[in-house]
């Protein structure tokens, strides 16, 4: 038996079937019920596959294993909607009208079928929850929102403290002055030089808030607290957000790591937050993409000088963090074209010859999962770096090699990977109003 068939051999004994007698996913949930951090990604933004099998994962662990909280690559004013519905805001009638808020490109990653079921889902499992603290949340970790932050943070000073708005308004108003809040004009005129940027403002605010943190805490008990920790973190995205346009000029590794950085330092202020409200360690499942998710130690992102919040997370807090990655051989994918065009349906082609996508396919096991953590045979047999796809919000199959593949160590990036050899699109919530849109990010052309 030459190499390869080997290989795949070894692979197919080790691989455990997806399918009807679950036990595939009890040894998941077996893996990651102790880990205070589980971090489950997915190859493409726009596969339904591994949505629904990251929202059934993620019931498990709240059900069986007491999980607090879902935090999700995306925005945090547009999630703290979601937030507000499936822990009970009346105000806020259905799944859709919590997901309406996701209004910026793509809308397809949180608008979608998947989503929606399981935000509906969270709703009615919360219902059974009497005491607010303890009900299961949904919150989000990125930083794009720089100006539904600004507003987010002067609506919630408007309510509790007049005389401070005032301020907010003042020093947020630096963005008014030359760039109505676009966030790309404002980082490339103060790259250039072409005018002052507003640092030290949207550092002042967040200064003068947490000053008066103890003011605004003593007011409304528990409801205090939670408008209170969501303004600080909006002023939180604001401050870094304003850094992160100042940065994606200078360069993809300097803008991905301040990102990534962000996306950690809200999880684990996220951490504290629900610890100081239950009063106990709280464990946080977390749904971003593979790149983000996988640790960067072990892919070309770090050997370019990239971290990401699965390395952050687990330089912190070592095999108390499970990492759960996807693969996908062929199928369809939501995805655009062009930064900012039409989502999509799109055929993805067949996984590169020499790739971890190719090699999962000669397996032969439409759906399976693979434990690498504390399997020698698998990191024996894995540990020679292989290309490994990342489809974003964005797909280019005419440049596949360049603009979706990157060489990765899987044993080392994942301590599982569940592999579904064809999968399909997304299917998307009907569009709203559109409204108008910025510029192209940092992601493109990848989109993750």
């Amino acid at each position: 038996m030459h190499a390869p068939e080997h290989l795949i051999a070894e692979i197919s004994g080790q691989a455990i079937p997806l399918d009807r007698s679950g036990a595939a996913m009890d040894r998941l949930v077996a893996m990651a019920a102790d880990a205070s951090y589980v971090l489950i990604g997915e190859a493409t933004h726009g596969t339904h596959e591994f949505y629904a099998i990251r929202a059934e994962l993620t019931k498990r662990l709240i059900v069986e294993h007491g999980f607090a909280a879902v935090a999700a690559e995306a925005d945090w004013p547009d999630s703290y909607r979601v937030n507000r519905y499936v822990r009970g805001e009346p105000s806020i009638t259905s799944a859709d009208s919590a997901l309406a808020a996701f209004e910026r490109f793509p809308r397809w990653m949180w608008r979608n079928t998947v989503v929606r079921d399981f935000v509906e889902w969270l709703r009615t499992h919360n219902e059974a929850i009497d005491t607010p603290a303890e009900r299961i949340g949904f919150y989000g970790l990125d930083l794009y929102s720089l100006e539904a932050s600004i507003e987010a943070v002067v609506a919630y000073l408007d309510k509790v403290d007049p005389a401070a708005a005032t301020l907010a308004r003042a020093h947020y108003g630096c963005f008014d002055h030359h760039f109505a809040r676009n966030p790309q004009q404002y980082g490339y005129a103060t790259m250039l030089g072409l005018t002052p940027g507003c640092e030290r403002e949207v550092l002042d605010q967040l200064a003068v808030l947490r000053r008066k943190r103890f003011d605004y805490l003593t007011r409304d008990g528990f409801a205090a607290g939670e408008d209170f920790y969501c303004a600080e973190q909006n002023a939180a995205v604001v401050r870094n957000a304003e850094h992160y346009y100042r940065t994606m000029f200078e360069g993809r590794v300097s803008s991905w790591n301040l990102r990534d950085r962000h996306m950690a330092d809200t999880l684990f202020g996220l951490a504290d937050h629900l610890h100081i409200q239950r009063g106990t360690t709280p464990k946080i499942v977390v749904w971003a993409h593979n790149s983000h998710v996988g640790d960067a130690r072990a892919t070309e992102m770090g050997q370019r000088g990239e971290w990401n919040i699965g390395s952050l997370v687990r330089e912190a807090h070592g095999r108390n963090a499970c990492l759960i990655g996807f693969t996908t051989h062929h199928g369809t994918v939501r995805a655009a074209s062009a930064w900012d065009g039409p989502g999509e349906v799109k055929t993805v082609r067949p996984g590169m010859s020499g790739s971890y996508e190719g090699l999962f396919h000669a397996v032969g096991i439409p759906q399976f999962l693979l434990v690498l953590r504390d399997n020698p045979v698998m990191h024996r047999h894995l540990e020679l770096s292989r290309l490994q796809r990342a489809i974003g919000v964005l797909y280019l199959p005419e440049t596949e090699r360049q603009s979706h593949y990157v060489f990765a160590q899987l044993p080392d990036q994942f301590d599982a990977v569940i592999h579904v050899d064809v999968t399909r699109a997304l299917e998307a919530l009907p569009p709203i109003p559109q409204q108008p849109q910025m510029g192209v990010l940092e992601t493109y052309p990848t989109g993750v």
